[in-house]
């Protein structure tokens, strides 16, 4: 600015601009070169999504992510150097990619943590029946869901039967448009007169979630349930699977349609599972792109985030924690003091604000598309309770991390106060001794089957995640 323009502006002018905070302007500090880069990022981004609907699936094509850029499977008898890149896998649902630092654990590590379990339909263990001549599945809904968004919609059925023979069946049917698909069938408008009465939360109970897969019976044979006996054949001849065999399974129901671009402008994305798999990719992306780290760096991702993150698999497990520990113990150092200097980013997604619901949201400290990644200090309801907030000593880290790289960034919390809540990770990571915030993309219709996120908002979230691990 020359000495005419300040001359020129107010005296209250120019205390303004140096005292008040800045209101991000979004995309519009933005040049065509990074929007650009973040249209080309989000087609990767694209791809994932629509390769990883569960969890299984996510973890399969981020260990053949972390294959291609030269990570090897972790081995504890072998020594690593500084730059080695290693991976982890549990169970099948949780995978740690880790590049090892020049100082490797002694000042802690980095931790980009997201889950890639979203909210879907799973079967029920006896899930086969058959009513009025239509075969139809048992369902019971998983994480937070609106039910009527569930019905009149093309599901598949992803997941792993586990046969009597110990043999493992890895299932997928109703993504391709010459596979069938299912769905659950809703009343007509002309019927629903006391449905529509009813308050939508009674409306539709989790026990109307019976997902329609078939009408043809066996043949003309007079046996009882005949189109559930078509429907078991049809399994028995393409897996080798019995009815028995739905005990030993985890079958999942979740829309099917890919990813896609939202817009005339094609700026936003929508797609199934951006909760949270819109950070998981990011995070992914960060691990196999920054190399040389001053510490040595991970970025995890896990289960059950949206049932409690209880289980072997769910971020509560010890799994992390052991393989934290094991990288310690071949630098030498004690596990807690390297958890003490640990630092998280808990990736994790806000509520983005809809101009279609205002009331919802308190203006001043919400999130918006195209406002770049979203800080979230605090999540838990009811005054702050069942949350990790984070110091205001890490915020002031993050802060200038954010801006010393020049990152479009926004903070804001998940709706009104009074209104509900939600929760992360974070307070699981905390409760290790590690400094943790979340950080992630905003996302409109958070929890729905089908989720809008924005493309520069997820490139943003990749350079962020890059950043903290050059530290």
């Amino acid at each position: 600015m020359s000495e005419t323009e300040k001359k020129e502006k107010s005296q209250a002018a120019q205390l303004k601009e140096k005292l008040a905070a800045k209101k991000p302007s979004g995309a519009l500090e933005l040049d065509k070169e990074k929007i650009a880069l973040a249209d080309e990022f989000c087609e990767g981004y694209k791809k994932f999504i629509n390769t990883s609907k569960v969890e299984r699936e996510a973890v399969k094509t981020t260990e053949q992510i972390a294959l291609d850029h030269g990570f090897e499977k972790f081995d504890i008898n072998k020594t690593y150097k500084p730059g080695d890149k290693i991976y982890v896998i549990n169970r099948g649902k949780n995978i740690g990619l880790a590049v090892i630092g020049k100082n490797g654990t002694k000042n802690g590590v980095r931790l980009v943590i997201a889950h890639i379990d979203s909210p879907r339909l799973d079967l029920k263990p006896n899930p086969l029946y058959e009513s009025n001549d239509l075969a139809l599945f048992k369902t019971h809904y998983y994480g937070g869901i609106k039910k009527y968004q569930w019905t009149a919609i093309p599901l598949a059925l992803h997941g792993r039967i586990v046969r009597l023979d110990g043999e493992n069946i890895d299932v997928s049917i109703g993504e391709n448009e010459d596979e069938p698909c299912f769905c659950v069938s809703d009343l007509l408008p002309h019927l629903s007169r006391e449905q529509a009465a009813k308050p939508v939360a009674k409306a539709f109970t989790g026990e109307d979630l019976n997902v329609l897969i078939g009408s043809r019976p066996f043949n003309n044979d007079k046996e009882s349930e005949q189109v559930k006996l078509n429907i078991l054949n049809i399994l028995f001849e393409k897996y080798g699977v019995v009815e028995s065999d739905f005990l030993s399974a985890e079958l999942d129901l979740v829309p099917a349609f890919k990813a896609r671009d939202v817009g005339f402008d094609r700026s936003l994305i929508g797609a199934y599972g951006h909760d949270d798999k819109v950070c998981a990719y990011p995070g992914v992306m960060a691990a196999v792109t920054v190399e040389n780290p001053e510490s040595t760096f991970i970025t995890f991702l896990c289960d059950k985030e949206e049932i409690g993150s209880d289980g072997n698999t769910g971020m509560q497990s010890a799994f992390l924690r052991d393989f934290i520990a094991d990288l310690a113990q071949a630098d030498g150092v004690e596990y807690r003091h390297v958890m003490a200097k640990s630092t998280c980013l808990s990736a994790d997604v806000n509520a983005a604000f809809d101009p279609n619901y205002p009331s919802a949201f308190e203006g001043n400290n919400a999130s918006y598309l195209n406002g770049g990644v979203i800080i979230t200090k605090y999540t838990g309801s009811g005054g702050k309770y069942d949350t990790s907030d984070a110091s205001a000593e890490f915020m002031g880290q993050v802060r200038r991390m954010l801006h010393k790289n020049d990152i479009l960034w926004q903070t804001g919390e998940l709706g009104k106060v009074d209104m509900g809540g939600g929760g992360t990770i974070a307070k699981y990571i905390a409760n290790l001794n590690v400094d943790v915030v979340d950080l992630g993309v905003p996302v409109l219709s958070m929890h729905a089957p089908f989720e809008v996120v924005s493309k520069v908002d997820v490139y943003m979230t990749y350079l962020a995640f890059a950043a903290f691990f050059q530290e």
